[in-house]
């Protein structure tokens, strides 16, 4: 049965005892916590999602800092899905720290780190180092009982289902596997919904539901249309989430579907999760009436 959680970048504003209450009276069963230090200088700035973001668990906070998020957690009866770091490919001392806070935390998985591309170095130079760099988490993933996930997300080596398959392949899926997000393929890495599903296979460990959307912006010196893309309300973006919900219970998904919104529709977390509970909710309950 498909479950819905929350990635926490996306509720700045509440802290860990207040989302996780919010979360169960929205009908969500897990949280995905944000595992990112909070720099002095924006601790004083209003809640933003990548900045002071008062769901993020402090890595610096030590075993207190995790203490306090999971008890807020057990209290309001959720569970915590995964810790999600942002980790950069090779840096496997990092990444033990975030599996050891995971363990700790009873989380199912943690993100791994996968290297961007800007065109300053070779793709077969990156790829190299995002392979040898999995296969070495494979291991820590299994030594700490948590899996770790490479995310498809545009301007990575995983800006597709095929490119994400790529970098899994062969490694064990039950302590490696693919974080299947259509909202970021909006911006780059699109295919076909059920066909990348397929090629996923049994990598695919979880899913992100967020929207957006392309228009015009201006014209280039050369008179051609600059294109500009942007988030979007998760009904208001290209993402047909109803045929992307029917691809997922057509290939036997069922885990989570954690929002990452960040439209800015709705002007507090509590009614984005909300909104994400209601849609989700009817649209599970219509397609998996008919599976």
């Amino acid at each position: 049965m498909i479950k819905l959680s929350v990635f926490t970048v996306a509720t700045p504003e509440l802290d860990p005892a207040e989302l996780a209450a919010v979360v169960k009276k929205s009908g969500l069963q897990g949280i995905e916590w944000r595992f990112k230090e909070t720099p002095a200088e924006v601790k004083n700035e209003a809640p933003s999602f990548w900045g002071n973001n008062r769901s993020t668990i402090s890595p610096s906070g030590g075993e207190s800092e995790l203490e306090r998020f999971k008890l807020a957690t057990e209290q309001a009866g959720v569970k915590t899905v995964s810790v999600t770091p942002y980790l950069q490919a090779g840096d496997l001392a990092s990444t033990e720290e975030v599996l050891r806070a995971a363990r700790y935390m009873g989380a199912s998985y943690i993100r791994l780190g996968v290297p961007g591309y800007d065109r300053t170095r070779s793709f077969d130079e990156l790829f190299e180092l995002a392979r040898t760099y999995l296969k070495e988490s494979e291991g820590l993933c299994k030594q700490y009982g948590v899996k770790g996930l490479i995310e498809i997300h545009h301007g990575t080596l995983s800006a597709s289902a095929s490119g994400a398959r790529r970098l899994v392949e062969g490694l064990d899926p039950e302590w490696i596997g693919v974080l299947f997000d259509p909202g970021n393929t909006v911006h780059e890495g699109f295919e076909n919904y059920k066909m990348a599903l397929e090629l996923l296979g049994p990598y695919l460990a979880h899913v992100h539901v967020k929207n957006g959307g392309w228009s015009v912006k201006g014209t280039a010196e050369d008179g051609s249309a600059i294109w500009h893309s942007e988030w979007a309300g998760l009904k208001d973006g290209m993402v047909p989430w109803k045929q992307v919900i029917a691809d997922l219970l057509a290939v036997g998904y069922d885990g989570y579907l954690g929002v990452e919104d960040f439209s800015k529709q709705f002007p507090n977390s509590e009614d984005m999760l909300n909104h994400f509970s209601d849609y989700m909710g009817a649209l599970l309950a219509e397609l998996q009436s008919d599976v």
